[in-house]
Protein backbone atom coordinates (compact mmCIF):
# COMPACT_ATOMS: atom_id res chain seq x y z
CA UNK A 1 0.00 0.00 0.00
CA UNK A 2 1.28 3.38 -1.29
CA UNK A 3 1.85 6.41 1.15
CA UNK A 4 -1.45 8.63 -0.33
CA UNK A 5 -3.44 5.05 -0.10
CA UNK A 6 -2.23 4.79 4.07
CA UNK A 7 -3.07 8.51 4.33
CA UNK A 8 -6.32 8.18 2.88
CA UNK A 9 -6.87 4.97 4.98
CA UNK A 10 -6.30 6.66 8.77
CA UNK A 11 -8.21 9.58 7.04
CA UNK A 12 -11.48 7.38 6.69
CA UNK A 13 -10.71 6.02 9.76
CA UNK A 14 -10.25 9.03 11.94
CA UNK A 15 -13.98 10.37 10.41
CA UNK A 16 -15.65 7.32 11.51
CA UNK A 17 -14.31 7.24 14.66
CA UNK A 18 -14.97 11.19 15.10
CA UNK A 19 -18.63 10.47 14.11
CA UNK A 20 -18.91 7.55 16.28
CA UNK A 21 -17.31 9.57 19.28
CA UNK A 22 -20.38 12.38 18.34
CA UNK A 23 -23.17 10.13 18.40
CA UNK A 24 -22.17 8.98 21.63
CA UNK A 25 -22.10 12.60 23.13
CA UNK A 26 -25.40 13.46 21.27
CA UNK A 27 -26.95 10.24 23.13
CA UNK A 28 -25.25 10.93 26.35
CA UNK A 29 -26.85 14.50 26.32
CA UNK A 30 -30.20 13.27 25.49
CA UNK A 31 -30.36 10.91 28.41
CA UNK A 32 -29.03 13.61 30.63
CA UNK A 33 -32.26 15.81 29.11
CA UNK A 34 -34.74 16.87 31.76
CA UNK A 35 -38.49 14.93 31.55
CA UNK A 36 -39.99 18.30 29.78
CA UNK A 37 -37.12 18.04 27.35
CA UNK A 38 -37.69 14.53 26.39
CA UNK A 39 -41.69 15.02 26.49
CA UNK A 40 -41.22 17.81 23.85
CA UNK A 41 -38.98 15.61 21.48
CA UNK A 42 -41.69 12.73 21.90
CA UNK A 43 -44.31 15.18 20.85
CA UNK A 44 -42.42 16.71 17.96
CA UNK A 45 -41.41 13.37 16.68
CA UNK A 46 -45.13 12.22 16.85
CA UNK A 47 -46.34 14.74 15.06
CA UNK A 48 -43.62 14.82 12.41
CA UNK A 49 -44.38 11.25 12.09
CA UNK A 50 -47.99 11.94 11.42
CA UNK A 51 -47.12 14.59 8.89
CA UNK A 52 -45.22 12.75 6.60
CA UNK A 53 -47.17 9.14 6.71
CA UNK A 54 -50.57 10.99 6.79
CA UNK A 55 -52.09 9.16 4.02
CA UNK A 56 -51.47 5.99 5.09
CA UNK A 57 -52.40 6.51 9.13
CA UNK A 58 -55.15 8.46 8.51
CA UNK A 59 -58.75 6.04 8.26
CA UNK A 60 -60.28 8.20 5.55
CA UNK A 61 -58.96 10.60 2.93
CA UNK A 62 -58.29 14.38 3.71
CA UNK A 63 -61.80 15.65 1.66
CA UNK A 64 -64.04 12.23 1.83
CA UNK A 65 -67.55 13.15 2.44
CA UNK A 66 -69.71 10.94 4.29
CA UNK A 67 -73.51 11.15 4.28
CA UNK A 68 -74.26 12.11 7.93
CA UNK A 69 -72.55 15.76 8.75
CA UNK A 70 -72.11 15.81 12.30
CA UNK A 71 -72.01 12.49 13.11
CA UNK A 72 -71.60 11.19 16.43
CA UNK A 73 -68.36 9.98 18.12
CA UNK A 74 -68.49 6.10 16.71
CA UNK A 75 -66.18 2.90 15.82
CA UNK A 76 -66.13 3.73 12.19
CA UNK A 77 -65.65 8.20 13.14
CA UNK A 78 -63.85 8.22 16.16
CA UNK A 79 -64.30 11.72 17.01
CA UNK A 80 -67.39 12.26 14.93
CA UNK A 81 -67.90 14.21 10.86
CA UNK A 82 -67.67 17.87 10.68
CA UNK A 83 -70.43 20.04 9.27
CA UNK A 84 -70.09 18.71 5.69
CA UNK A 85 -69.53 15.11 6.47
CA UNK A 86 -65.79 14.29 6.74
CA UNK A 87 -64.01 12.52 9.05
CA UNK A 88 -62.33 14.57 12.19
CA UNK A 89 -59.39 12.33 12.88
CA UNK A 90 -58.36 12.31 9.24
CA UNK A 91 -58.45 16.19 8.85
CA UNK A 92 -56.52 16.59 12.57
CA UNK A 93 -54.42 14.01 10.52
CA UNK A 94 -53.53 15.79 7.71
CA UNK A 95 -53.62 18.97 9.39
CA UNK A 96 -50.85 18.28 10.97
CA UNK A 97 -48.94 17.93 7.48
CA UNK A 98 -50.52 21.34 5.84
CA UNK A 99 -49.88 23.33 9.17
CA UNK A 100 -46.78 21.97 10.49
CA UNK A 101 -45.55 21.69 6.93
CA UNK A 102 -46.36 25.25 6.01
CA UNK A 103 -45.17 26.82 9.02
CA UNK A 104 -42.06 25.02 8.71
CA UNK A 105 -41.40 26.32 5.37
CA UNK A 106 -42.14 29.78 6.02
CA UNK A 107 -40.04 29.72 9.22
CA UNK A 108 -37.13 28.19 7.13
CA UNK A 109 -37.63 31.05 4.32
CA UNK A 110 -37.94 33.65 7.06
CA UNK A 111 -34.72 32.68 8.21
CA UNK A 112 -32.74 32.76 4.66
CA UNK A 113 -34.29 36.14 4.57
CA UNK A 114 -33.44 37.69 7.64
CA UNK A 115 -30.44 35.95 8.31
CA UNK A 116 -28.74 37.12 5.26
CA UNK A 117 -29.77 40.40 5.43
CA UNK A 118 -28.90 40.46 9.09
CA UNK A 119 -25.01 39.15 8.36
CA UNK A 120 -24.56 41.89 5.70
CA UNK A 121 -25.82 44.51 7.62
CA UNK A 122 -23.43 43.40 10.71
CA UNK A 123 -20.49 42.89 8.08
CA UNK A 124 -20.93 45.84 6.23
CA UNK A 125 -22.11 48.48 8.71
CA UNK A 126 -22.71 51.45 6.39
CA UNK A 127 -25.00 52.92 4.55
CA UNK A 128 -26.39 49.21 3.56
CA UNK A 129 -26.39 48.47 6.87
CA UNK A 130 -28.79 51.44 7.68
CA UNK A 131 -30.59 50.81 4.50
CA UNK A 132 -31.90 47.68 5.69
CA UNK A 133 -31.88 48.58 9.27
CA UNK A 134 -34.98 51.43 8.78
CA UNK A 135 -36.49 49.51 6.30
CA UNK A 136 -36.90 46.67 9.12
CA UNK A 137 -37.77 49.45 11.57
CA UNK A 138 -40.53 50.68 9.19
CA UNK A 139 -42.31 47.11 9.04
CA UNK A 140 -41.91 46.63 12.76
CA UNK A 141 -43.76 49.62 13.38
CA UNK A 142 -46.64 47.91 11.56
CA UNK A 143 -48.54 45.16 13.14
CA UNK A 144 -47.98 41.85 11.73
CA UNK A 145 -51.06 40.33 12.02
CA UNK A 146 -53.09 43.44 10.68
CA UNK A 147 -50.68 44.09 7.75
CA UNK A 148 -51.13 40.10 7.16
CA UNK A 149 -54.78 40.26 6.66
CA UNK A 150 -54.30 43.67 4.58
CA UNK A 151 -51.86 41.67 2.15
CA UNK A 152 -53.73 38.46 1.82
CA UNK A 153 -56.75 40.49 1.06
CA UNK A 154 -54.83 41.79 -1.83
CA UNK A 155 -52.70 39.11 -3.14
CA UNK A 156 -55.41 36.53 -2.15
CA UNK A 157 -54.89 33.42 0.43
CA UNK A 158 -52.98 31.15 -1.63
CA UNK A 159 -50.17 28.68 -0.09
CA UNK A 160 -48.11 30.35 -1.58
CA UNK A 161 -49.02 34.14 -0.45
CA UNK A 162 -49.49 33.26 2.84
CA UNK A 163 -45.99 31.48 2.50
CA UNK A 164 -44.25 34.58 1.18
CA UNK A 165 -46.12 37.21 3.05
CA UNK A 166 -45.39 35.58 7.00
CA UNK A 167 -42.06 35.33 5.81
CA UNK A 168 -41.32 38.87 5.07
CA UNK A 169 -42.70 39.99 7.67
CA UNK A 170 -41.14 37.55 10.63
CA UNK A 171 -37.79 37.97 8.76
CA UNK A 172 -37.63 41.41 10.44
CA UNK A 173 -37.23 39.62 14.12
CA UNK A 174 -34.93 37.49 12.57
CA UNK A 175 -33.03 40.23 10.75
CA UNK A 176 -32.77 42.26 14.58
CA UNK A 177 -31.56 39.25 16.37
CA UNK A 178 -28.68 38.20 14.00
CA UNK A 179 -27.44 41.66 13.01
CA UNK A 180 -27.05 42.11 17.02
CA UNK A 181 -25.34 38.64 17.97
CA UNK A 182 -23.25 39.23 14.33
CA UNK A 183 -22.06 42.32 15.11
CA UNK A 184 -19.98 41.64 18.23
CA UNK A 185 -18.43 38.48 16.34
CA UNK A 186 -17.85 40.58 12.94
CA UNK A 187 -14.91 42.67 15.08
CA UNK A 188 -13.29 39.65 16.11
CA UNK A 189 -9.46 39.11 15.01
CA UNK A 190 -10.15 36.08 12.59
CA UNK A 191 -12.76 37.86 10.76
CA UNK A 192 -10.89 40.69 10.05
CA UNK A 193 -8.28 38.10 9.03
CA UNK A 194 -10.09 36.83 6.47
CA UNK A 195 -11.39 40.26 5.22
CA UNK A 196 -7.57 40.95 4.69
CA UNK A 197 -6.44 37.91 3.00
CA UNK A 198 -9.33 38.30 0.43
CA UNK A 199 -11.67 36.05 1.33
CA UNK A 200 -14.99 36.98 0.03
CA UNK A 201 -18.14 38.32 1.41
CA UNK A 202 -20.12 35.08 1.37
CA UNK A 203 -17.27 32.92 2.42
CA UNK A 204 -16.70 35.28 5.52
CA UNK A 205 -20.49 35.02 6.32
CA UNK A 206 -20.52 31.27 5.69
CA UNK A 207 -16.99 30.05 7.76
CA UNK A 208 -15.96 32.38 10.03
CA UNK A 209 -19.65 34.00 11.53
CA UNK A 210 -22.32 31.67 10.80
CA UNK A 211 -20.70 28.89 13.12
CA UNK A 212 -20.33 31.42 16.22
CA UNK A 213 -23.98 32.39 16.03
CA UNK A 214 -25.96 29.33 15.33
CA UNK A 215 -26.78 28.57 19.04
CA UNK A 216 -28.72 31.98 19.58
CA UNK A 217 -30.42 31.18 16.15
CA UNK A 218 -31.02 27.59 16.15
CA UNK A 219 -33.25 28.54 19.75
CA UNK A 220 -34.50 31.74 17.71
CA UNK A 221 -35.78 29.51 14.96
CA UNK A 222 -37.80 27.27 17.85
CA UNK A 223 -39.70 29.97 19.28
CA UNK A 224 -40.17 31.92 15.40
CA UNK A 225 -41.37 28.71 14.18
CA UNK A 226 -44.12 28.81 17.21
CA UNK A 227 -45.11 32.26 16.53
CA UNK A 228 -45.62 31.40 12.37
CA UNK A 229 -47.50 28.15 13.51
CA UNK A 230 -49.97 30.23 15.96
CA UNK A 231 -49.91 32.97 13.34
CA UNK A 232 -51.02 30.61 10.35
CA UNK A 233 -53.41 29.29 12.73
CA UNK A 234 -54.95 32.78 13.73
CA UNK A 235 -55.40 33.66 10.12
CA UNK A 236 -57.59 30.17 8.78
CA UNK A 237 -59.46 30.73 12.20
CA UNK A 238 -60.35 34.06 10.53
CA UNK A 239 -60.75 32.66 7.09
CA UNK A 240 -57.85 34.11 4.94
CA UNK A 241 -55.24 31.77 5.55
CA UNK A 242 -55.16 27.90 4.75
CA UNK A 243 -58.48 27.82 2.60
CA UNK A 244 -60.71 24.70 2.39
CA UNK A 245 -60.60 21.65 1.23
CA UNK A 246 -57.08 21.58 2.75
CA UNK A 247 -56.94 20.17 5.84
CA UNK A 248 -55.61 23.00 8.39
CA UNK A 249 -56.05 23.10 12.51
CA UNK A 250 -56.95 26.93 12.71
CA UNK A 251 -60.10 26.15 10.03
CA UNK A 252 -61.36 22.77 12.18
CA UNK A 253 -61.76 25.23 15.34
CA UNK A 254 -63.67 27.43 12.93
CA UNK A 255 -65.97 25.05 11.34
CA UNK A 256 -66.63 23.22 14.28
CA UNK A 257 -66.65 25.90 17.09
CA UNK A 258 -70.55 25.98 16.81
CA UNK A 259 -70.86 22.39 18.26
CA UNK A 260 -69.23 24.11 22.04
CA UNK A 261 -73.11 24.89 22.57
CA UNK A 262 -74.16 21.48 22.29
CA UNK A 263 -71.97 20.33 25.42
CA UNK A 264 -74.56 20.45 27.73
CA UNK A 265 -76.54 17.47 25.39
CA UNK A 266 -73.55 15.65 24.13
CA UNK A 267 -70.34 16.22 26.27
CA UNK A 268 -68.18 14.64 23.12
CA UNK A 269 -69.98 16.87 20.62
CA UNK A 270 -68.59 19.71 22.48
CA UNK A 271 -65.02 18.64 22.64
CA UNK A 272 -64.52 18.03 19.09
CA UNK A 273 -63.56 22.17 18.94
CA UNK A 274 -61.08 21.43 21.72
CA UNK A 275 -58.96 18.67 19.72
CA UNK A 276 -57.65 20.96 16.99
CA UNK A 277 -57.12 23.88 19.59
CA UNK A 278 -54.87 21.02 21.91
CA UNK A 279 -53.33 19.95 19.10
CA UNK A 280 -52.18 23.55 18.59
CA UNK A 281 -51.42 23.96 22.17
CA UNK A 282 -49.42 20.52 22.36
CA UNK A 283 -47.07 21.38 19.41
CA UNK A 284 -46.41 24.85 20.82
CA UNK A 285 -45.42 23.47 24.09
CA UNK A 286 -43.10 21.13 22.98
CA UNK A 287 -41.30 23.57 20.79
CA UNK A 288 -40.86 25.52 23.55
CA UNK A 289 -39.74 22.55 26.31
CA UNK A 290 -37.17 21.52 23.98
CA UNK A 291 -36.12 25.32 22.70
CA UNK A 292 -35.57 25.80 27.15
CA UNK A 293 -33.20 22.72 27.27
CA UNK A 294 -31.20 23.52 23.97
CA UNK A 295 -30.83 27.63 25.22
CA UNK A 296 -29.56 26.01 29.31
CA UNK A 297 -27.07 23.74 27.11
CA UNK A 298 -25.65 25.75 25.53
CA UNK A 299 -25.43 29.08 27.70
CA UNK A 300 -22.99 26.93 29.79
CA UNK A 301 -25.23 27.06 32.96
CA UNK A 302 -24.63 23.28 35.23
CA UNK A 303 -27.69 22.58 37.67
CA UNK A 304 -26.46 22.60 40.71
CA UNK A 305 -27.80 20.16 43.22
Amino acid sequence: MSETETYSAAAEVGHVRTRRTRRQRAWIELKKAPPTALFGLAVIVFYVVLALFAPWIAPYGESEVFAQPYAAWSADHWFGTDQIGRDILSRLIFGARNTIGIAFVTTLLAFVIGGGLGLIAAINRGWLDQLISRGVDVLMAIPSLIFALMLLSIFGSSALSLILIIALLDSTRVFRLTRAVAVNVAVMDYVEAATLRGEGLGWVMRREILPNIMPPLVAEFGLRFCFVFLTIAALSFLGVGIQPPTADWGTMVRETANLVQFAKFDLKAGLTPLLPAAAIALITVAVNFVVDWFLHKTSGLRDEH
